[in-house]
């Protein structure tokens, strides 16, 4: 039995108030449910998991495959239905699993959720169909009374708390039509297909619905929005407690907003449901009738369970995307006119957000979810705020129980103080985009944001102030001796965020060995390069920082017992690649060995995880015949599976296969100029530029004249899958096949390096990888140095050093992709003094000629 991907990094955020930490290590502040603590029975097997808890008879053989059984329970139904689940299932000989604490369950159905999956309590594993029916059909009579989520994914049976599903029992892989590795199911011709998890019920083609569901499949499919008096005409937005439409009225055509509520859905840290929620904005909306920034309520209503709020519809833009458009940092070269307007302008919208709010104090009101994405701003200049469902009546005093966690007051502010907070928050915010996350981290950190947004530009520094002592009363020293990019010297800096890491490192585990991204808590990610031990130990050595022979130890003998995929930045090639490089070649060797035994059938074409990246590790041991010959097999897959240019879109990601360095296009492209480097033969040069070719298509022209992999919807500058990536490797093509037009086209991806502000500062998706790109571009010093100076925005003290904070910003991040580790690469890579970069991403070795900064630079 697999148990399922939890993707929200708010969930690895329960246990820990520094690192994202897998909940299983929670502590006692979040004790499981009594049922965990029960004797598993005689003959069972019993595996616990950081979500579910799994249990199965030690003789089950279940097959890959079938109909499983999901139960759903609201708060207070969770002990009775986890108890008669236990009573029904284990004299039954019944495989199933069940989340193990509140906690869990609150966040895996909280508003944030994954609509798809959203409402599991319970997994029951019936071994045939026959069974499946019985299972159901007793149940729903134990069952009776219980009410839970509706889970989207699956068909409800009967009225109750049991969903059904086909799926996959175990984990199997096959390659997805965007060319991703995903979970898979085998179809009736003996493929593997992918596992579809949508939010909507069907079923496989070729599985027929079992005929005692199909009355239930039909009472489903009654249900429609007809009855309605308004027609639906598109989705402004999902979640999970429901959807917010945008719709009219069927006589009068005006056009209305509809905001729904799924009842049990979409919990808040109180556990109120969506349902709870909009009835409450409803009440709040009536007592602030009247008021212009506010929009006005139409109407209440139900269709079914789900309950419809409907309101105003205001054809405006959110102050979060109007932010978006104007912040001058974002764009290349900004000059001190434009930052100058636009602090003018930001200044305005401040003033104007306050005195909004401060008319919701004078009637009593609290708004509790304050944030830019709440404020609408109309053509006609009119300010409204939205989204009620958790405002508060002034004289409760209360906290907010959903709230965004950059704007989120701490504990100690209650009532108008919340809003009060987010004010400040939103004073600094719109200087310095997201960055206000970090003052959940350590609220000092206003202070520093203060001095990084009085020195880029021409606000007072009073008005700063007064938002900074909002946020934290107390002049605090966090940052006093702290070795700012930018300010301090390289080798300071280095040696800071060399401190933060050490101090970070838990020998003592076997999960990891340094805190990082999420995903180290997958199979391996404890060691891989991107988020575990290899990486944060290459980036060590590579910048002189040091090495760290009781480390080196812990991953030798981690990757003994470790079952991982062969990838080269989540897998055993690159921990192969690192431990060669750090001396331990017949250890690096053994684990190539390892990667052989993968069937490379079902493995993606790209760097990150796939074929790319472990013909370049391959490659990389060419000295070993056996090892060479199996590169050219990996070249020859490669080069069969690449396609055309014509055979990629102009989209990348969603439901097209991704761009860029790790994902895209420009990862088989790398492999084939390394092979180039090394073989000799040309033709490995044609290959090359169609798959660089491959990811400019998919890039677009922005306005201000940056080229950048394009989304749809949003457009990417960074190392991972956006043009930074592409333009590492076309400028490494262009050394061996000049091209006046490629060369043009680069220039245009390295304008990305140009611009002050990314909201993120790691490796893979920040500015981390901007700086690595600007400096091996050999972009000018005063780029490069500015590049330098921004790491200041996310710059966090941690234990005496330096340490950045990982992807959303929620936690610090120690690791390569996402952390401190591949910031200090990427300083390395501008300030050290030998070469420094990526594997394979660094001067060819084939040629002495490549120019490189050799001199040690300060900042």
């Amino acid at each position: 039995m697999r148990d399922g991907a939890q993707e929200s990094y708010e969930f690895y955020c329960l246990a820990d108030r520094t690192f994202y930490e897998t909940p299983a290590n929670r502590g006692a502040q979040h004790p499981d449910f009594a049922l965990c603590a029960r004797e598993v029975p005689a003959g069972w097997q019993h595996v616990p998991g950081e979500t579910w808890m799994h249990y199965a008879p030690a003789d089950l053989h279940l097959p890959p495959q079938g109909w499983k059984i999901h139960v759903s329970a609201r708060l207070a139904d969770v002990e009775r239905t986890l108890e008669a689940v236990w009573e029904y299932c284990v004299p039954r000989g019944i495989a199933f699993k069940f989340l193990r604490n509140e906690p869990v369950l609150v966040m895996v159905n909280s508003k944030s959720a994954p609509r798809g999956s959203s409402g599991k309590l319970v997994t029951i594993y019936p071994a045939v169909e026959a069974q499946l029916e019985l299972v159901l059909k007793e149940l729903d009579d134990i069952l009776q009374g219980v009410e839970g989520p509706y889970i989207l994914s699956d068909l409800r049976y009967s009225e109750g708390p049991l969903f059904v599903r086909y799926g996959a029992f175990v984990s199997r892989y096959c390659l997805s039509p965007t060319g991703e590795r995903v979970l898979a199911v085998q179809d009736d011709q003996g493929r593997l297909v992918p596992d579809h998890r949508s939010p909507t019920f069907s079923v496989p083609p070729w599985v027929t619905l079992p005929a005692f569901l199909q009355p239930h499949l039909e009472a489903r499919n009654a249900v429609t929005t007809n009855e309605l008096a308004y027609t639906i005409d598109g989705v402004i937005q999902f979640s999970n407690g429901g959807g917010v439409y945008l719709g009219h009225h069927n006589e009068t055509g005006e056009r209305v907003v509809l905001k729904e509520g799924r009842p049990h859905a979409g919990l808040d840290m109180a556990g109120r449901d969506a349902v709870a929620r909009v009835s409450h904005e409803r009440d709040i909306l009536e007592q602030l009738d009247g008021l212009d920034v506010v929009p006005r309520t139409h109407d209440y209503l139900q269709l079914g369970e789900h309950h419809f709020l409907v309101q105003e519809h205001i054809d405006s833009v959110s102050l979060q995307r109007e932010l978006v458009r104007r912040y001058p940092l974002t764009h290349p070269d900004a000059t001190d006119a434009e930052k100058a307007e636009y602090a003018a302008w930001a200044t305005e919208m401040v003033a104007k957000v306050e005195d909004a709010v401060g008319q919701l104090h004078g009637r009593g009101v609290v708004f509790c979810d304050l944030h830019p994405d709440n404020v609408l701003l109309d053509g006609n200049g009119r300010l409204t705020l939205i989204d009620f469902e958790v405002a508060t009546r002034a004289e409760d005093k209360a906290r907010s129980t959903l709230a965004h966690p950059g704007y989120a007051a701490p504990p100690d502010r209650q009532g108008v103080d919340v809003d009060r907070y987010a004010l400040a928050c939103v004073a600094l915010g719109v200087f310095a985009p997201q960055a206000t996350i970090l003052l959940n981290l350590r609220p000092g950190k206003a202070f520093q944001l203060a001095d990084m947004i009085t020195e880029t530009f021409p606000v007072p520094r009073a008005t700063i102030d007064e938002a900074v002592r909002t946020i934290c009363p107390d002049p605090t020293d966090d940052f006093k001796n702290v070795a700012l990019p930018g300010k301090a010297a390289w080798t300071d800096v280095r040696a800071a965020l060399t401190r933060a890491i050490v101090a970070s490192a838990t020998p003592e585990r076997t999960d990891r060995l340094f805190p990082g991204d999420i995903a180290q808590f997958r199979a391996g990610g404890g060691i891989d390069i991107a988020t575990g031990a290899a990486g944060v130990l290459y980036a060590l050595a590579k910048t002189g920082a040091g090495r760290f022979p009781e480390y080196d130890d812990w991953l030798r003998k981690r990757i003994l017992d470790t079952e991982t995929g062969p990838g080269l930045y989540d897998g055993l090639a690159g921990v192969a690649h690192v431990l060669d490089e750090l001396g331990y070649r017949q250890d690096a060797l053994d684990l190539v060995d390892r990667t052989l035994a993968d069937d490379w059938s079902s493995r993606e074409l790209g760097l990150h995880s796939g074929l790319a990246g472990i013909g370049l590790n391959l490659l990389h041991f060419d000295t070993e015949p056996a090892l060479r010959a199996k590169a050219v097999r990996v070249l020859d897959l490669v080069a069969d599976r690449l396609g055309d240019v014509t055979d990629v879109p102009e989209i990348s990601g969603g439901q097209h296969a991704r761009a860029g360095l790790m994902y895209g296009s420009s990862g088989p492209a790398l492999l084939f100029l390394e092979a180039f480097e090394q073989l000799g033969d040309t033709g490995l040069l044609d290959l090359a530029e169609i798959a660089i070719r491959q990811d400019l298509k998919r890039c677009t022209t922005t306005p201000d004249g940056m080229l950048q992999v394009n989304q749809g919807w949003r457009t990417l500058p960074y190392l991972e899958e956006g043009s930074a990536g592409v333009a590492l490797v076309l400028e490494r093509y262009l050394r061996h096949r000049p091209s006046e037009e490629l060369a043009t086209i680069l220039s245009e991806l390295q304008r990305v390096t140009h611009c002050s502000y990314y909201v993120q500062p790691g490796l893979f998706m920040g500015r981390a990888g901007l700086l690595l790109t600007a400096a091996s571009l050999g972009e000018e010093q005063a780029t490069v140095d500015d590049v330098v100076y921004g790491l200041g925005w996310h710059a966090m003290p941690y234990e005496g050093g330096l340490a950045f904070p990982g992807n959303q910003l929620l936690r610090l991040s120690m690791d390569l992709a996402t952390g401190s580790a591949g910031v200090l690469l990427a300083l390395g890579t501008a300030l050290h003094d030998a070469p420094v970069s990526l594997p394979f991403l660094g001067p060819p070795q084939w040629s002495e000629s490549v120019s490189r900064r050799s001199a040690p630079k300060e900042v």
